[in-house]
């Protein structure tokens, strides 16, 4: 074991930030951008941790995971029994190692972050869940005492995936029903590759898989089976819903239903389960090449979108953005590397109108400046519309990603389950109790479009109240 550093020590050592694929070169291929630290670099980020006695970093962890134990066994190099204390509360290290926003989270509660740069966790939990993968290792698990009781989880997603963990390591049969033909939900159908590649996720599904859950594809629930018939008919003693959000929203202005226009949801499924960002793909989505792609919003998924693009051969691709860039909600990773990539971005702006020819194929766009004004209840300023201030753009493909909203599927076969005016389900945010007897909710479907991370502690924190509810019997 090294010798123990000291804070002053400690303090000294810089932060060692994730190497990466040159910006040119990963522009025109979907192979993963960042790259991973070494063994040694680990070692050395690991170091700079203080392993204060109340560490904060967990409490900013949706999922609560020991941070503080496991950065200080990847200091000893002890990466195995690193992988085995993250994997205690979180069953898809790879993927939050890859797709968190550690920095508004684990790491924005880090105590370095007052004078110093913060503890690079998501780094480090990423190099963990790697070697632990590339070197076959399995984690530990207790001896399951099995209890007789069942559980339906509907949707793949992460909500359903940290569900159907928890469950499954407390005994309780699981069966999880996937309304596509890949397991993952959003994270394999709305993140590309070159942020999140499939094997990643399939390897932390076939983990789940070895530990007994059943995995049923081409499931939709609403369609196949009801809930009711679930609990009734096929035997299940509670279901968890974590279908996601997945209805894509659209900008309701002229022009929508022309030929090139496309939501992100679309897009990125196509691309992603038809495989079209491969080079011997049999279902390309369409040619791109040197064509102009325009992408409507801000956020994560709208970096997803505009950066395939690039990389389907879309010159230029740009994004319109109605509030400036203090407001955009992406994570300032995803725009440093879609700027790096050669994205162009246009803010203050907001499509009013999407012009077609007579043939019904998108040819531009017709936009509206905008200026900020107060606050709105996100606590970014509002944009207002500068009278008289319009421009047109020449497009040949526009993408929308500004938002989704939950699938009404389940509420028109489950009219007992409240919803809101939103149509996500009303659950309760501590249990995932809903209004329907021996039925939880979690995820996208409650809070609307949220982070992976977040979705995954509403998951674990149903399985809680659901073990306690097959234990009880109690409503």
């Amino acid at each position: 074991m090294a010798r123990e550093l000291t804070r002053r020590e400690r303090l000294k050592i810089p932060r060692h930030e994730m190497p990466e694929q040159d910006a040119h070169d990963r522009s025109v291929n979907f192979e993963e951008v960042n790259l991973g630290l070494t063994a040694e670099q680990a070692v050395a980020e690991a170091e700079r941790c203080l392993l204060c006695a109340n560490p904060t970093c967990i409490d900013g962890c949706p999922v609560g995971i020991d941070i503080r134990e496991f950065v200080r066994l990847v200091a000893d190099e002890q990466f195995g029994d690193a992988a085995d204390v993250i994997k205690r509360d979180n069953f898809l290290p790879a993927v939050c190692g890859r797709v968190c926003p550690q920095e508004d989270q684990c790491e924005g509660a880090c105590v370095l972050v007052k004078k110093y740069k913060p503890v690079a966790i998501g780094h480090l939990e990423r190099f963990v869940a790697d070697y632990e993968r590339e070197r076959a290792g399995s984690t530990s698990v207790k001896t399951i005492t099995k209890t007789g009781k069942r559980v339906a989880v509907v949707g793949s997603g992460p909500a359903g995936l940290a569900c159907a963990a928890d469950l499954i390591q407390a005994g309780h049969d699981v069966t999880v029903f996937e309304a596509l033909h890949e397991l993952g939900g959003v994270l394999v159908y709305g993140i590309p590759e070159f942020r999140l590649p499939k094997e990643i996720v399939k390897a932390e599904v076939d983990q789940l898989a070895d530990l007994g859950v059943r995995f049923e594809m081409n499931a939709v629930i609403g369609m196949i089976d009801t809930i009711d018939e679930l609990l009734a008919e096929e035997g299940y003693d509670a279901v968890f819903i974590g279908v996601g959000a997945g209805l894509p929203r659209f900008l309701g202005v002229p022009g929508e239903n022309l030929v090139g226009v496309y939501s992100a949801n679309e897009f990125l499924t196509r691309i992603n389960l038809m495989r079209s960002y491969a080079p011997d793909a049999e279902t390309p989505l369409l040619d791109l090449y040197r064509k102009t792609v325009a992408v409507f919003g801000g956020g994560n998924t709208a970096m997803d979108a505009v950066r395939t693009a690039r990389r389907l051969g879309a010159d230029p691709a740009t994004i319109f953005y109605r509030r400036s860039d203090a407001e955009m909600p992406a994570r300032a990773e995803e725009v440093h590397h879609a700027r790096a990539e050669g994205i162009g971005f246009e803010t203050l702006v907001s499509p009013i109108e999407l012009l077609g020819n007579e043939d019904g194929w998108l040819t531009g766009a017709r936009f509206q400046r905008m200026e900020l004004g107060e606050p709105d209840d996100s606590g970014r300023r509002r944009p207002q519309p500068i009278p008289g201030d319009e421009f047109e753009v020449p497009i040949d493909v526009a993408v929308v990603a500004i938002g989704n909203e939950p699938n009404p599927l389940i509420h028109r076969t489950a009219p007992d389950l409240e919803q809101t005016a939103w149509g996500t389900i009303v659950a309760d945010p501590e249990t995932g109790r809903t209004a329907k007897k021996a039925v939880f909710a979690g995820g996208d479907i409650v809070t609307g479009g949220a982070t992976v991370i977040l979705a995954m502690g509403a998951g674990r924190r149903a399985a809680a109240s659901i073990k306690e509810y097959l234990d009880t019997g109690v409503w």
